[in-house]
């Protein structure tokens, strides 16, 4: 009997004790809820780090502040030792006051990792989506510096713990905070000769040296010992993306748009995805330290196939003109502030045309019917009705101008070969002197002309080789001849008076002509480029980028250009 007592009152304690933990742990302060329901939450609980075992948590604590010997011992070694709050997601909800019921805990700061000889730079890639290989989370995820891959959390519930167990590799990098940790020992690590992988990461650049990429003549060497110009890197071409890739780098030798995104500070402002990803890809392709000489613009793809929904996408060719009209509108749309409708994108690529378009009186009577409004239009020609001719005179910004080519020859020659028509530049530029008339159908027959009020500093021509019908696409191969510097505007169409104390610059030199070889819908694209510090040309098709001379851009099949103001 007095055993069952005894037990009976062991037991009674037991059940105190658990109902007064429960009731300590009723106590604690709940973290408040969000305004929305997160589907990752349970995923990020789990691998959260500061659920590591409070046992380990306890020792540490004692080695760092317990005893003075262990203590003077770190500090004699080049150690410290450190809280660490730090680096997980709960940051984003400090400022609401999240962090106020959340545990700290104590890391250890060492220099002398034992296991710093294991990281491999070879293996190496932060180009791609930073998701855990294993849950495939967005979350904490940390790079196995020794093989590559990606884990989520470091705690020991976490993948990157169990990776450090079963595969030996102890050696990560937090891909948000950049802090390097030793697991399972849990320490962070405090050395410099981790610096180049962080740069890797995380490109940086200082407004210094921004100004001098254009005199750079330097060139990088890779880790397998190639060299490469920043600047003049290759584009990994993931499935049929090269008209990406030909988008991508005509954009970067726009030195103004280039300058802009090579500092994050600049649109630290904007929530797209899209502008810091175009940003982080802009950074990676001038970047001078890299561990390769090619760049995979993965992560920006991605976003690209979000923010069009799909209508761009890995897998399917486009076309770079709807591709470049896109992104640069999309671009302004999400730089712009509320005050002004600029951004960097308009000051680049923005000018203006006046329109004066010509209705015939048949198509006005369709307009009244239809409900529109007639008083926009100025009658021109009194008489009867269908000899009636309305006119509208609007101005309308743009970013690139459209040429159109001349039909190529129905006709074979003695030969039995096809002739392949040339056309000078200036005469399909003779669409916007303000007097040659071009007929369009739709949305209604008119007659319009175009004149040219406000010249960019950057011009975007595009030739209008692709016609589609019903049936399929036909493409003009007619060869247009153009200056690869000093296209004088002025000679060829009239352009606006300047401001007083303002010089008219109707002079551009060309800095990128895309390219487009084989049928229309199995060709691919190349794009030709200048090198502004040695004023050389190359020629960029994906991986491949080799030297060319300025007489080989003249006699390809040009598709889109970019011309730059002489100032």
């Amino acid at each position: 009997m007095p055993r069952k007592r005894e037990n009976e009152s062991s037991g009674n304690e037991d059940g105190y004790s658990k109902r007064q933990k429960v009731a300590g742990e009723q106590s604690l302060p709940s973290p408040p809820r969000l305004g929305f329901e997160n589907p990752l939450l349970p995923l990020a609980n789990t691998y959260d780090d500061d659920d590591e075992d409070e046992e380990e948590n306890g020792r540490r604590v004692h080695n760092a502040g317990g005893g003075g010997y262990s203590r003077a011992r770190d500090e004699q070694n080049g150690n410290g030792v450190q809280e660490d709050e730090d680096d997980e997601d709960e940051d984003d909800h400090d400022d609401q006051g999240v962090g106020q019921g959340k545990r700290s805990r104590v890391v250890e700061l060492r220099r002398d990792c034992p296991y710093l000889d294991t990281v491999n730079r070879q293996v190496l890639d932060f180009d791609f989506e930073k998701f855990c290989s294993v849950s495939l989370s967005n979350l904490n995820v940390y790079a196995c510096l020794v093989c590559g891959k990606y884990f989520q959390g470091r705690g020991q519930k976490s993948h990157a713990y169990t990776h450090s167990l079963e595969a030996g590799h102890h050696v990560y990098i937090n891909l948000r905070t950049e802090k390097v940790y030793c697991l399972p020992d849990g320490y962070e690590i405090n050395d410099p000769s981790l610096d180049d992988i962080r740069h890797v990461l995380n490109p940086r650049f200082t407004k210094e040296q921004v100004e001098q990429l254009d005199k750079n003549k330097q060139w990088s060497r890779a880790l397998d010992g190639s060299d490469y110009l920043p600047g003049m890197v290759g584009l990994n071409n993931i499935k049929e993306t090269d008209f990406v890739n030909v988008t991508i780098q005509s954009l970067m030798r726009v030195t103004p748009l280039r300058n802009f995104f090579l500092i994050p500070d600049n649109y630290q402002h904007c929530k797209s995805p899209l502008v810091h990803r175009f940003g982080e890809l802009t950074r990676k392709i001038w970047h001078a330290r890299n561990f390769k000489g090619q760049v995979s613009p993965h992560e920006f793809l991605q976003a690209v196939m979000k923010a069009s929904k799909k209508r761009f996408r890995i897998g399917a060719q486009s076309n770079p003109v709807e591709f470049m009209s896109w992104l640069l509108n999309t671009l302004h749309a999400d730089l712009r502030t509320t005050k002004k409708n600029t951004s960097i994108i308009y000051d680049c690529f923005q000018g203006e045309l006046e329109v004066i378009k010509q209705i015939p009186g048949n198509s006005i009577s369709e307009k009244k019917e239809n409900g529109d409004n007639p008083n926009a239009f100025q009658i021109t020609d009194v008489g009867s009705e269908h000899n009636t001719i309305m006119t509208e005179t609007s101005r309308m910004p743009f970013l690139m101008l459209g040429l159109d080519l001349p039909p190529p020859p129905l006709f074979k020659d003695v030969m039995e070969k096809n002739i392949i028509p040339q056309v000078p530049l200036f005469n399909i530029l003779k669409k916007f002197d303000g007097e040659l008339v071009t007929e369009v159908v739709r949305p209604r027959v008119a007659r319009m002309r175009y004149r040219v009020t406000r010249l960019p500093r950057y011009l975007i021509l595009h030739m209008r080789r692709f016609t589609k019908n019903n049936f399929f696409v036909e493409k003009n191969p007619t060869l247009v001849n153009f200056p690869v510097k000093n296209l004088e505007l002025k000679d060829y169409i009239p352009l606006p008076t300047p401001k007083e104390n303002e010089k008219l610059r109707s002079k551009y030199d060309l800095i990128a002509n895309i390219v487009h070889d084989g049928k229309p819908e199995e060709g691919f694209y190349r794009v030709f480029v200048q090198r502004k510090s040695e004023e050389l040309w190359y020629e960029m098709q994906d991986l491949h980028v080799s030297e060319t001379l300025p007489q080989m851009v003249a006699l390809s099949e040009a598709y889109m250009q970019i011309y730059e103001q002489q100032q």
